[in-house]
């Protein structure tokens, strides 16, 4: 079957879905989301869906700092590279299995360059 792009907020809230259910089962890092951060996947989520909302279409549906967050985090239990390499692999995995075209790159790269910026600020 051939795979469509993402083309609207319906299709990424399937990949964040999706996304997410990978995360809490990893054994690498899904730890720093349940017992680290504590994360409330209800409200996570749809906050989720906003922030890839905008970076793919320019809602401007997403306000918040995910830097400050994670910096946060990062203070709780010090984040590695192993561990937003293995996010990194996970979202890209998640993206490929779902989606394909020019959108899906898109997500993937903006995904990398974030995490890669966020790496930097925390350590």
């Amino acid at each position: 079957m051939m795979k469509k792009d993402i083309a609207s907020r319906k299709d990424i809230e399937i990949l964040v879905d999706e996304f997410y259910s990978k995360i809490r089962k990893d054994e690498q890092i899904g730890f720093i989301f349940s017992d680290i951060a504590k994360v409330n996947w209800e409200k996570h989520l749809p906050i989720m869906y906003s922030f890839f909302e905008n970076m793919l279409f320019y809602t401007g549906s997403y306000t918040g700092n995910p830097m400050e967050l994670h910096k946060h985090i990062s203070r709780l239990f010090p984040l590695t590279d192993e561990h937003f390499r293995q996010w990194n692999h996970l979202f890209s995995a998640t993206v490929d299995e779902l989606f394909a075209g020019q959108t899906a790159e898109l997500v993937k790269q903006r995904a990398k360059s974030i995490s890669a910026v966020m790496q930097i600020k925390i350590s």
